[in-house]
């Protein structure tokens, strides 16, 4: 499949704007080979009012057929084969095991939602029968289940280039609830975003799909994203990327005439607290696995750990000493972008200017153009309690530890923290027991609490939750993760005292699709 460097409106490629950029290999930020067009305000608007088209008749698509849709997605996606992880490589310069793995990760996404259509739960179908002789007044019958929001806005993501892209969960999602999407591709990889983007177009012909149920524009500027979430057809935004970037357009659409949800996800320090017990026990081992998760993907993962509170003794001495080694050992990775190796670099030099914070490990110098040495460094509790900034998320491979004089500031520090997508605790049983407290803080900093183990790493399954509470994002009662986000771009309706022929299948007495439903307060699958 050819890269065009053209927008993908429905099912015409489309560059008007006369404005063009160019994809950039971020070993020696030289132009890759492709030139692609800046999307225009009309090709923009024209994407939007074909996907308000498409949405009447996709809408209206059983489940089974947009649960087909979504897995010939995936097929599709699999058909580009070499050149998708070729391309992808050229433009991110992350290794082809991590982008063959994130690659089967979409692909299991789009099944997972495939499977949520045709089981049919998401949509919380509730029945309550009349009681017309209910005394004093009758009782109505009411019917209720969920329908899709309209066309739906989503941003790529620079860190996972398909997993949270052109195809990621953000779209999985939004197609799976029933409302067409249009992308706004991440501008570090338009090669790697057409190729998916062509991908999802043959599906949808492939399956019967309305023309403009997917559309694809790039560009580098501000104002591509911006006209589409200020398009009136557009129903809601799905985000993943800087705090920035997620509260400016979160801010844009509370201002519109008619108001939409942005689910923006903005990034997170992801504390880690170190309990006695566990460094007693597991010192060495949890000293190489901080390391390692710090230095992860080079750090560029929103679960990174980036903040590490401990007691300070002898034995979280030792273990902050051996993370400090065993980062002398991890070899410097390659950054995505300039911008992104700018920002890390300006953060760690911000941070050791700081009078209190001391360098513990730092490690091996790189000679690539964007890239990035692991740093562990250190401070204290009463440092981060005077100055919550020196917790704030600095995207790339390190983390800062913040040793408590005793357990009060360790709740304290806690307490204090702003909102997170994860916490973790490393501890023992007894550990928990005497840190009971700290559990219950930390259920309101962060969407996901772990024991023992490390955040990196985020399993895509029904009970997944890939949030928290602001500033990680931009509303806390939502994932990114999992089939529950399906919720987000859909609406509860219901329906009051309709003749059962014309209510939806999900809600007809027969019950033809077979799904449970809460009827009169008992689940089952039962006519009525």
């Amino acid at each position: 499949m050819q890269i065009e460097g053209k927008q993908l409106i429905g099912n015409e490629n489309s560059a008007k704007s006369g404005m063009s950029f160019f994809a950039k290999n971020p070993k020696d930020n030289a132009n890759l080979d492709v030139e692609f067009n800046e999307a225009s305000k009309a090709e923009i608007d024209a994407a939007v009012n074909l996907a308000q088209k498409a949405f009447e008749i996709y809408k209206g698509k059983s489940a089974s057929e947009k649960a087909d849709f979504l897995d010939r997605i995936a097929e599709e996606i699999l058909a580009l084969g070499d050149t998708l992880i070729e391309r992808c490589m050229l433009e991110t310069a992350l290794p082809e095991g991590r982008l063959v793995g994130e690659r089967g990760r979409t692909v299991n996404q789009l099944k997972a939602f495939a499977k949520v259509l045709r089981d049919g739960t998401w949509l919380d179908a509730r029945i309550d029968t009349a009681l017309p002789d209910r005394q004093p007044l009758p009782k109505p019958d009411i019917r209720q289940m969920h329908i899709p929001l309209g066309p739906v806005g989503i941003f790529g993501a620079s860190n996972f280039p398909l997993a949270f892209s052109v195809a990621g969960g953000d779209t999985a999602s939004a197609l799976a609830a029933g409302c067409p999407v249009i992308v706004k591709g991440h501008p570090a990889h338009p090669g790697t975003s057409e190729l998916v983007g062509k991908a999802i177009i043959v599906a949808a012909k492939a399956t019967g799909m309305p023309e403009g149920v997917f559309s694809l524009v790039q560009g580098t500027t501000t104002d591509v994203g911006m006209a589409m979430v200020n398009h009136p057809l557009i129903k809601a935004i799905g985000f993943t990327g800087s705090f920035r970037g997620g509260k400016a357009l979160f801010d844009a659409a509370v201002k519109r005439p008619e108001p939409i949800p942005v689910y923006a996800e903005m990034g997170s320090s992801n504390p880690v607290f170190l309990l006695p017990g566990a460094v007693k026990e597991r010192g060495e081992a949890i000293a190489t696995g901080l390391a390692g998760s710090v230095t992860l993907g080079v750090g560029q993962f929103c679960t990174n750990p980036g903040v590490v509170i401990g007691l300070a003794n002898e034995e979280t001495e030792v273990l902050i000493t051996k993370t400090g080694e065993k980062m002398a050992e991890i070899d410097a990775g390659n950054m995505l972008t300039e911008g992104i190796r700018k920002a890390f670099d300006a953060g760690i030099s911000k941070l050791k200017n700081e009078a209190s914070v001391s360098t513990i490990g730092e490690g091996k110098k790189g000679e690539t153009y964007n890239s990035a040495q692991g740093q562990i460094l250190k401070t204290d509790v009463k440092s981060l309690l005077a100055n919550p900034d020196l917790a704030e998320e600095v995207f790339g491979p390190s983390s800062i530890v913040f040793s408590a004089d005793n357990k009060e500031e360790i709740i304290e520090a806690a307490r204090q923290l702003k909102g997170h997508l994860t916490a973790t605790i490393q501890g023992t049983e007894a550990d928990l027991e005497e840190y009971k407290e700290l559990i219950s803080i930390l259920q309101e900093k962060a969407g996901r609490v772990l024991f023992n183990g490390f955040p990196t790493g985020v399993e895509v399954c029904d009970s997944m939750v890939h949030g928290g509470p602001f500033p990680s994002t931009t509303d806390s009662r939502t994932t990114s993760v999992g089939t529950a986000a399906i919720k987000r771009f859909a609406r509860p309706v219901c329906f009051q005292s309709f003749p059962n022929a014309f209510l939806p299948d999900e809600l007809k007495n027969e019950n033809p699709l077979k799904i449970w439903r809460l009827v009169n307060g008992e689940l089952s699958k039962e006519t009525i």
